[in-house]
């Protein structure tokens, strides 16, 4: 047999990638929705549909600083107290002056009446007076008190806001599984909203395993590995939106990684580790979590997926709870892509959001690429938008296992299992990383 087909017959073998992702995200539900203060909500995930209880505007109210009129007055339809000459440079040759009755602020309450010929002086926010159908922006008149002069006339509506025109009463303001935003808190706000149910934001705990680790501050030596992942998968949970915290470096032993994932899962709603998931004598992680025990198999089972790089990734429960546990592998470049590929949907998944992957577009490739056959490959990549519309791809220097690949890509360029070369000027899948650059 050639090493070609060895090679084929290897990655027959593996689960492919959509098959594995189906059966873990099945195994995970969204959890538990609470109701929280609007203040707080910022971040979270809205567990039910919100409809607005009340309308924005209130009121109908003035959207400038000018004068509240009625269009006919202003317009040539009735004089009111007179025409005159314009100031030189004024267009038309004319202005229209109305008596300032009053003066109105966001303050007011008071229901008042416009009368032919009269105008309010009114604050951006104040409520119009009954009658007014435009607000003549300041600007636009001499700022008179007692009498105003008007040079340039709007269109009718021109500085009036409606009750309820951009936000009715019933109107839909997000759906169950929309992210609350700063923008989103505004507008429940503004119709009177104080409360909303969300879904928690996951606790994730992560920890490091292996006695080669230690951790960071000082430079890697033979028989040390600096702890790279805890640190990069902390990150990479809280860019998710969850609350992570970093629990550290554990050494190979039985006991303490049994006791320290029960520990964790009293404040846990996920647990990631990293390191150890391969099948050699040093693969702790493996050899515990999925041991038998009883005749019955061990809380995590470990599968060889078609993922390109880190083929060998682990899913299951420990604990009392049940609290969900995925295992990555400990190479830096592949814990980050297996963090993409399987525990942030499992994040998105328990935090209630729709959709649980990131988007991805179709792009022009840039530069050719070989790939294994029979994996899925994530390879770090720049996307641009194309002048005109689409985007194009340019796969960074180094393959998926550069760390600084990985810093400085914007998107993850996807090769399929049937990928083993991809020609420049094709089209390829691309996932958009979410980089606040």
């Amino acid at each position: 047999m050639t090493a070609t087909a060895d090679a084929e017959a290897a990655a027959n073998e593996l689960t492919p990638l959509a098959d594995y992702l189906g059966s873990v995200l099945r195994r995970l539900r969204a959890l538990p929705p609470l109701d929280l203060d609007l203040t707080q909500a910022y971040g979270n995930v809205l567990a039910e549909d919100v409809v607005a209880p009340h309308s924005y505007p209130a009121f109908d109210q003035a959207a400038v600083d000018g004068y509240a009129a009625r269009w006919e007055d202003i317009s040539g339809g009735s004089r009111g107290p007179g025409y005159g000459p314009a100031p030189s440079g004024v267009p038309g040759g004319r202005v229209i002056r109305l008596n300032v009755v009053g003066d109105l602020g966001a303050v007011s309450w008071r229901p008042v009446r416009l009368t032919p010929g009269s105008c309010f002086s009114v604050a951006a926010g104040a409520p119009l007076p009954i009658a007014a159908d435009v607000v003549v922006p300041v600007e636009w008149t001499d700022q008179g008190m007692a009498v105003v002069e008007i040079f340039r006339t709007p269109k009718r509506g021109y500085g009036v806001r409606r009750a309820g025109e951009e936000l009715p009463a019933g109107s839909l303001l997000a759906r169950a599984g929309a992210y609350v935003s700063p923008a989103l808190v505004a507008v429940f706000a503004a119709t009177g909203i104080g409360h909303v149910v969300v879904r928690p934001s996951p606790r994730v705990v992560i920890v490091a395993t292996g006695d080669e680790l230690v951790d960071v501050g000082r430079a890697s030596q033979p028989g040390q590995v600096v702890d790279t992942n805890s640190h990069a998968l902390t990150a990479a949970a809280a860019e998710a939106g969850a609350l992570a915290y970093r629990v550290g470096i554990c050494d190979d032993d039985p006991e303490a990684l049994r006791g320290l994932l029960e520990d964790q899962t009293l404040r846990a709603d996920l647990i990631i580790t990293t390191g150890g998931t391969g099948t050699g004598p040093g693969d702790m992680v493996r050899r515990i979590l999925s041991r038998r025990e009883g005749g019955r198999a061990g809380p995590v089972a470990f599968t060889e997926v078609a993922l390109y790089p880190g083929t060998a990734l682990g899913f299951g429960t420990v604990g009392a709870e049940e609290v969900p546990v995925v295992c990555l592998p400990g190479e830096p470049g592949a814990a980050l892509i297996g963090f993409e590929v399987l525990a942030r949907p499992a994040i998105q998944l328990l935090a209630g959001a729709e959709p649980v992957f990131r988007p991805s577009v179709r792009a022009h490739l840039l530069e050719t690429v070989s790939s294994p056959g029979g994996l899925r490959e994530f390879r770090p990549a720049h996307v641009a938008e194309r002048r005109g519309g689409g985007y194009t791809v340019q796969p960074l220097a180094g393959g998926p296992f550069t760390l600084s690949g990985l810093a400085e890509a914007n998107g993850l360029l996807v090769l399929g299992e049937r990928v083993t070369t991809a020609a420049a000027g094709s089209t390829v899948d691309v996932l958009l990383l979410d980089r606040r650059r």
